[in-house]
């Protein structure tokens, strides 16, 4: 099952995707609630439900409604930095022995269709195709073997980064380099984790104004996607609704001879296999 939230007249509604239309889920069935969050909320039976009112509500067309990110108002929007070994020899770095950890702020959240702004104060904008879980059920300390329980589906993201920020000011600024408003692109829509099997097992690409740039799997990952669970829950309270970034596959611009960043103009796609592709156009911020 396919979900997204788009921008009704009174806030976020909850939606399914068949055949390229939507299908607004508590209009098919009332006792569904609105919103993604609280629907996650609900649990397998409250996903259960969704898909029956999928199955027969009214599709109506995506073009005319604003689609917003699959879950709109994640609590919680957790990073992990080096996941690929490829892509850490690339940074310079050797591959880190326990998860490498950062945030976004909710604010830098933008759905599929929607521009990244290029920050006046950065010159180095980079890009980074990444896998995003999206948590079902939440809990702490979770155990690794039961971590794929709490996982209620995956979507393709992208971890926009200013590289002049992340590794050029004092103390290296990963937050701030990567939380810039727009830097955390995700969607079109939420893929339930019964349609995606093999998470681990997955091809990701990059795609600048059709350019192929990062091709890789997530079988690359050099932590899955049931370690960083139990790993992150070990210090904070996982939640519905929440989104952990997995990482990204070499191929990045700043690695590159000569580097490539992002331009205005530029049209920046994430596919992964069986989960859709994700497009921004990049324009730059306004004075």
């Amino acid at each position: 099952m396919r979900l997204t939230s788009y921008q009704g007249p009174h806030g976020s509604r909850v939606a399914g995707l068949r055949g390229g239309q939507f299908i607004d889920l508590q209009e098919a069935d009332p006792e569904l609630p609105a919103s993604m969050k609280s629907l996650l909320c609900l649990g397998t039976a409250g996903l259960e439900r969704a898909a029956a009112a999928l199955a027969k509500g009214t599709p109506r067309p995506l073009t005319s409604v604003r689609l917003l990110a699959p879950v709109p108002d994640p609590g919680k929007i957790i990073c992990i930095g080096l996941n690929y070994a490829d892509h850490a020899r690339e940074s310079g770095v050797a591959p880190p022995e326990e998860p490498v950890l950062f945030n976004k702020f909710p604010t830098a959240l933008v759905a599929h269709g929607e521009p990244i702004v290029l920050p006046r104060v950065s010159r180095e904008v980079d890009y980074e195709a990444e896998l995003v879980v999206v948590i079902g059920r939440g809990g702490r300390h979770i155990a690794r073997e039961r971590a794929l329980e709490h996982v209620a589906g995956y979507c393709p993201g992208h971890d926009v980064s200013a590289r002049d920020w992340q590794l050029h000011k004092p103390g290296k600024q990963w937050l701030l380099g990567k939380t810039f408003d727009t830097f955390a692109p995700c969607g079109p829509a939420l893929v339930t984790s019964d349609e995606v099997p093999r998470p681990g097992k997955l091809r990701i690409q990059f795609r600048l104004n059709g350019r192929t740039l990062q091709d890789s799997n997530t079988d690359q990952l050099i932590f899955p996607i049931d370690e960083l669970v139990a790993y992150v829950s070990q210090v904070c309270t996982l939640e519905p609704g929440d989104l952990i970034f997995t990482g990204t596959p070499p191929g990045v611009g700043f690695a590159r001879q000569p580097p490539i960043f992002l331009r205005a103009g530029d049209v920046a796609e994430v596919e992964i296999e069986g989960l859709g592709v994700l497009a921004n156009p990049v324009v730059a911020e306004e004075a």
